[in-house]
């Protein structure tokens, strides 16, 4: 028996919204959408939309996340990150239905020593983090709406622009990468999270809506997560036919030394102990994922 009747998918092209198109195959039928068929800048297209699938829950991976952008289209980065997602938040409380959405380690300015848990005083640096912390509070202020809000972090996956391929396609034209060092975080595979969102899901019941941490285990620095992804691709690449890469040193650097329009936080990483708990899932270690997703026989480098 599904556990839901209709789901509505906002944003499948995106990272998280290609694998949560995987994973959400056993929770029920999942009426997944782009942004062709679904403009988030649009209010009448939103509740249209919604009230002509009548979906039981809506799942909202979709955002803006061009982050330096967002500093000169501070519109269009609260319109797509705080006004869209509060039109579904109201939409699913008529229906009765009810709302998960992703936010962000960039609602929290970084500053704390120890990794943030969901309690903590928010304080964001960028329009980015600014517009995606407006749109957290725009849902828990429809009253009674059963709602999950996933706090993730330095989101990678082998498909689309991330991270992960930037640093290769760099590795194989270049000998030297300069990489931030000073920033901690956990990398997190976007399909860590959509397999937990959907074992969450599972698992749901409406004394559990609330804002969660959700992301891979561990943590490193831009510096040191690019390291293990040339590291684990020189591992694999001859096996699997991969190009050599050109890259032979990777300098540590400060964020001073690269600087960027919109700040970020020093310090991204968050606990993730609540999740785990609540729904009984152990996150896998951030280095474990990323060895999955130079594995994954679909994954191609470049």
């Amino acid at each position: 028996m599904a556990r839901f009747k209709n789901i509505l998918l906002t944003g499948v092209n995106g990272q998280v919204g290609h694998e949560l198109q995987h994973t959400l195959s056993v929770l029920g039928h999942a009426v997944a959408l782009d942004r062709s068929q679904l403009d988030l800048t649009d209010v009448t297209a939103i509740r249209s939309v919604v009230r002509a699938i009548k979906p039981d829950i809506i799942i909202n991976p979709a955002a803006y996340t061009a982050v330096d952008k967002a500093e000169s289209e501070p519109e269009l980065a609260f319109a797509i990150n705080a006004t869209a997602p509060a039109v579904l938040a109201e939409e699913a409380k008529k229906l009765g239905a009810m709302l998960v959405h992703y936010s962000t380690d960039y609602v929290f300015d970084g500053t704390k020593s120890a990794a943030y848990v969901e309690t903590d005083a928010t304080n964001p640096l960028s329009i980015y983090g600014k517009s995606k912390l407006a749109g957290e509070e725009a849902i828990r202020e429809v009253n009674n709406l059963p709602h999950l809000i996933l706090r993730t972090s330095w989101v990678y996956g082998g498909r689309g622009k991330n991270f992960l391929r930037t640093i290769l396609r760099l590795a194989s034209e270049r000998e030297q990468l300069r990489v931030v060092s000073d920033q901690i975080g956990a990398p997190t595979w976007s399909r860590t999270i959509a397999e937990a969102t959907a074992s969450a899901l599972l698992n749901w019941d409406e004394g559990k809506s609330g804002t969660y941490h959700l992301t891979n285990s561990g943590e490193t620095s831009w510096h040191g997560f690019a390291q293990a992804i040339v590291e684990e691709y020189q591992l694999l690449h001859k096996a699997r036919g991969w190009p050599a890469l050109k890259v032979s040193n990777i300098e540590a650097i400060t964020t001073s030394d690269y600087p960027t329009p919109a700040p970020r936080p020093g310090n991204s990483r968050l606990n993730g102990a609540k999740f785990s708990s609540v729904f009984s899932e152990v996150m896998s270690d951030w280095r474990e994922s990323l060895k999955e997703v130079l594995n994954d026989p679909e994954f191609r480098p470049i």
